[in-house]
């Protein structure tokens, strides 16, 4: 049924259905490892806050302890001191020093300190409005020191009391006087002391609208859901628009094919890219272009010079636009295939690619740079040539002796000089089969002189064969711009070399 809606629906359908795939895997995944981790962290969080109160409890314990135990040594001291007399009297009088000297050691804050009679009454606080009571609770009274904690509003409040004994001044035993009541309030709402139950029974404190976790679940779940609901339209709108350009391409293809099969060999289609429908509109060009020159040979049997340089004319620009275009494609399959991660599904797309182009070259394995290459503009002459030197020892394994004097050119100059360079080393490659090749640029006077050298097979120069057309178009380039070309190649090993002499300076620039 798929296959009558056409290509482009088909296309957007799978683009919508791997999406929705990758976001349900995502969530799959995110639910599976994910939420179980955060889960556990939590109640890591919650035991550790337990174990945080448990040790907040026991250090207000023993300060609270230590405040009550110092106020009743410094109140018992300065009783002592002042006579032991009457009791609640005596203790009204050491009271602020005592309280002084206690806060100035300890230093606490949220820190009540009371001194009360043996049967309980105040006799002073410290501050006044910390304690409104009249007197302490009975449990902390008595001739032994005694803590405990309470639980209010705020937090947990921890007391401790110890007794205030006094030495006679002739030596009798202590007795007890009063008693020193120490009251250590929590320091505000959300400070240390505010752990709830749950927290100090080890469990999450979870809020009212999450009581097992189920938030977390549904902060993952939701968004996938929300993606996928999104992913629908936005993915079939994005299916269609990104299909639209390769269908048009593939109709181009189609109603070329019929042209050409009702004999119209004049037919081309403009070639918009390099991938692989790029390749089959070029191969259809090339197809029609020899089709076409076939039968214009075949009823060409008169005037045959005059077609002959068309021809020629023809054949150079179609080298030229050849070995740039399927150079360039070439460069880009390498890089894609280098850049991509080996696990990337892009990847066997791009060395398929390479392959397919290096098929297609078997004329042309030697590969060309683009007709202006960046290298070139950019840094010069120089440059470029040792980054010629250095793609064809990297992508071929031939080792190019590279020696090169700066020189200053014209660009039509330049150009034609890589070009050449291009095209000799190109020839060795392909019939030579050498072992090393040299590439020299040299200034001598108003005039540059290039070599290229290899130790190859060699050939025969009048002969041509193979060598004809490209060394034809390298001397047309050349002797546009008065230049000379020579080769001196001997057969059976004796090695080729292509020397070149150009001026430095032309009248106007060659395209």
């Amino acid at each position: 049924m798929l296959s009558r809606l056409g290509l482009r629906f088909r296309m957007a359908t799978s683009y919508v259905l791997v999406s929705a795939a990758a976001v349900l895997l995502v969530e799959a995944a995110a639910l599976a490892f994910v939420v179980p981790r955060l889960q556990a962290a939590d109640l890591a969080a919650a035991q550790a806050r337990k174990r945080a109160a448990v040790a907040e409890q026991s250090l207000g314990r023993l300060r609270t302890q230590a405040i009550a135990r110092n106020l009743a040594a410094a109140a018992g001291s300065a009783a002592s001191v002042a006579g032991g007399g009457d009791g609640d009297a005596v203790l009204a009088r050491v009271a602020a020093p005592s309280f002084a000297a206690v806060a100035t050691t300890q230093g606490d804050e949220g820190v009540v300190q009371v001194v009360a009679g043996a049967d309980g009454r105040v006799a002073a606080a410290a501050p006044k409005s910390g304690f409104p009571d009249a007197t302490v609770p009975e449990e902390a009274r008595g001739g032994e020191a005694h803590d405990g904690q309470v639980r209010q509003a705020g937090g947990i409040s921890y007391w401790a009391s110890a007794p205030i004994r006094v030495t006679g001044a002739d030596g009798t035993a202590p007795r007890v006087i009063g008693t020193a009541y120490v009251v250590m309030t929590p320091t505000g709402a959300g400070g240390e002391g505010q752990q709830s139950d749950k927290q100090l029974a080890g469990q999450p404190d979870r809020g009212a609208g999450d009581p097992a976790g189920g938030t977390t679940v549904q902060s993952f779940a939701l968004p996938g859901i929300i993606a996928l609901v999104l992913l629908l339209p936005v993915g079939a709108l994005f299916g269609l628009l990104s299909t639209g350009p390769l269908i048009r391409r593939i109709r181009r293809l189609a109603e070329g094919t019929s042209a050409m099969a009702d004999g119209d060999l004049q037919v081309r289609i403009p070639v918009s890219g390099g991938d692989e429908v790029g390749r089959l509109e070029h191969a259809f060009n090339s197809m029609a272009e020899r089709l076409d020159a076939a039968v214009v040979e075949q009823k060409a049997a008169a005037g045959a010079e005059a077609r002959r340089a068309e021809r020629t004319r023809i054949a150079r620009e179609l080298h030229d636009s050849i070995s740039q275009e399927l150079f360039s494609a070439s460069m880009v399959a390498a890089g894609l295939a280098k850049a991509l991660p080996a696990e990337s599904a892009l990847r066997g797309q791009a060395v398929s690619m390479e392959q397919s182009l290096a098929r297609t070259m078997w004329e042309m394995r030697a590969l060309l740079l683009e007709l202006r290459p960046i290298a070139l503009e950019d840094a010069g002459l120089v440059a470029a040539l040792e980054q010629l030197g250095r793609t064809y020892e990297a992508r071929l394994g031939v080792p190019i002796d590279v020696r090169l004097d700066p020189v200053a050119l014209d660009a039509a100059v330049e150009h034609a000089v890589l070009r050449v360079a291009q095209e000799s080393i190109g020839n060795a490659i392909r019939h030579g089969d050498p072992t090393a090749i040299e590439l020299r640029l040299a200034e001598a006077g108003a005039s540059v002189e290039l070599t290229v050298r290899d130790d190859g097979r060699g050939f025969d120069p009048a002969a041509g064969g193979r060598h004809g057309m490209g060394l034809d178009v390298m001397r047309e380039r050349v002797e546009e711009l008065g230049g000379t070309v020579v080769v001196d190649s001997t057969p059976g090993g004796g090695g080729t070399t292509v020397r070149v002499s150009l001026p430095v300076r032309v009248g106007s620039p060659v395209a």
